[in-house]
Formats: structure tokens, C-alpha cells, sequence
């Protein structure tokens, strides 16, 4: 059952406007050097930062579609009273949305990389981290769309809510990014095994509140 939802999550995330977040996320990146100039050593000490923090906003766009549809149609219900734990609902939609929303998000990478002249040997170290910090900002889109689903102007609230928490990852990626001897890599990738480790068990809580 639980492969069934993530392929289900993963069919939806392709056949919706998936490619939206790296849209906005390739457009962040190209914004940049026109705000700051087009000065190379300028850009290259602020890339991977300015890359980050279009990773972040881009992850805002998908989330009132994760949990509201379903919501709204009653197929959690309809998982409920199939035995299906909520907890694991949140589990497999974390997984799908990441898979949907992560490869994408790294091809558009490549090409922010070289709008911000990030130096080719940075590429690994920069992909790196936001392939791992991809999957933290995923557990935490369904998270927060859990909280905020059927509440009034819920992608307003869900900026409020994910932006600040993800904050850790912001600064821990952008410093992996730039220098893979400083351990920031093993504290961004601890960051995101705690919010894949605790999404799902305050998503499901969510989902339980919602229906009751």
C-alpha cells in the first residue's frame, strides 16, 4: 500500500505543474546578478547562498496541493478507514513530492550555478547539499501543508511557518556548499534526518485533528 501512495504522489507531482518550483527557482537565480551587479568574484562568494535561498522559496509553490486535495475529496478518509496510519499517509508523500520536487530541483541547479559563476569545482559540493537538503525541505512542506490544510489564506501561513524552520538548512547547506571540510554537511544532513524522522508522526497529527 505505502508503494502504491508514493507512486500515486510521485504520478501527481509529474502530471500537475511540477516544473513550476524550478521555474521560479531558475528565475530567483537569474534575478540575482541583476540586483547585485555583474560583478563574477561578487557572485561567486554569494552563489551557493543566493541558490539557497531560491531552493527555499520555490519549495513554498507545491504545498497547499500536498494535503488539501486530499483532504478536501475525502481520500484520507477513505485511507483511514482502509487501516492506512496517517503517520504513514505523511510517510509516503513525503517520499513522492521529494522524488518529484528533488531531481528537478538540482537540474535547475546546474544552470543557476553557471548564471551565479559558482567555480565547476564547487558544482559537487553544491548539488551535494541541496540534494540532501531537498529531502529536509520536502518532510517539512508536508508537515506544514498538514497544519495549514483547510485553513483560510493557507499558502501565507505555510511561508510563515516553513521559511523560519527551515532555517537550519539554510545555513548549513549555503556553508556545505561553499566548503565540504566543515562539517556543515554532517549538521545539514542531521537537520534533515530529524524533520524526516519527526514529519510524519506532526503531520498525521494534523491529518487526526483535521477529521476530528
Amino acid at each position: 500500500m505505502i508503494g502504491r501512495l508514493v507512486a500515486r504522489e510521485l504520478r501527481r507531482g509529474f502530471s500537475g505543474p511540477a516544473w513550476l518550483p524550478a521555474a521560479f527557482f531558475l528565475l530567483v537565480a537569474t534575478l540575482v546578478p541583476f540586483a547585485v551587479g555583474p560583478d563574477a568574484e561578487l557572485l561567486e562568494r554569494i552563489g551557493a547562498g543566493a541558490l539557497w535561498i531560491a531552493a527555499l522559496t520555490a519549495a513554498l509553490l507545491p504545498i497547499e496541493r500536498l494535503i488539501e486535495p486530499d483532504r478536501a475529496d475525502g481520500v484520507l478518509d477513505q485511507l483511514y478507514l482502509r487501516g492506512v496510519a496517517d503517520e504513514s499517509i505523511a510517510a509516503a508523500k513525503i517520499a513522492g513530492h521529494w522524488l518529484a520536487f528533488g531531481p528537478l530541483l538540482l537540474a535547475s541547479a546546474l544552470v543557476g550555478a553557471f548564471l551565479l559563476r559558482i567555480p565547476s569545482g564547487d558544482l559537487p559540493a553544491l548539488l551535494l547539499a541541496l540534494g540532501i537538503g531537498s529531502l529536509g525541505l520536502a518532510a517539512l512542506a508536508v508537515a506544514v501543508a498538514a497544519l495549514t490544510a483547510g485553513l483560510p489564506r493557507a499558502g501565507a501561513l505555510a511561508g510563515l511557518l516553513l521559511l523560519p524552520l527551515a532555517v537550519p538548512l539554510l545555513i548549513f547547506g549555503a556553508a556545505a556548499s561553499g566548503d565540504r571540510e566543515s562539517g556543515a554537511l554532517l549538521l545539514e544532513a542531521a537537520v534533515t534526518l530529524l524533520l524526516v524522522a519527526g514529519a510524519p508522526f506532526v503531520a498525521g497529527a494534523a491529518i487526526r485533528a483535521a477529521r476530528t
